[in-house]
């Protein structure tokens, strides 16, 4: 039988970084955290490494922002954010 090759399979196999702690050298931090407590600052924004490469700086900022200014674990759940934020668009153009 052959073994599966994407979707789920893919996703489990994927290197994720926390794109919140950069290292020295380059590069991001393996995700998750060795100690949980129950300060809010040190949340990590994990994505594949391949799409941390493809950010900008701006849109990584933005989601490590936007995750930690989250309550997390509300309900027992993980707190989940978008990657890459939607640009707001302004419902009053103006006519010239």
């Amino acid at each position: 039988m052959a073994k599966p090759t994407g979707g789920l399979t893919k996703w489990f196999n994927e290197e994720w970084v926390d794109i919140g702690r950069k290292k020295k050298g380059g590069g991001y931090a393996p995700c998750g955290r060795k100690k949980a407590s129950t300060k809010r600052k040190g949340y990590p924004k994990c994505v594949p490494k391949a799409k941390a490469a493809s950010m900008t700086a701006s849109q990584k900022r933005s989601a490590v922002k936007r995750k930690r200014a989250k309550a997390q674990g509300v309900g027992g759940k993980p707190t989940r954010v978008k990657t890459i934020a939607k640009r707001k668009t302004n419902a009053r153009k103006k006519k010239r």
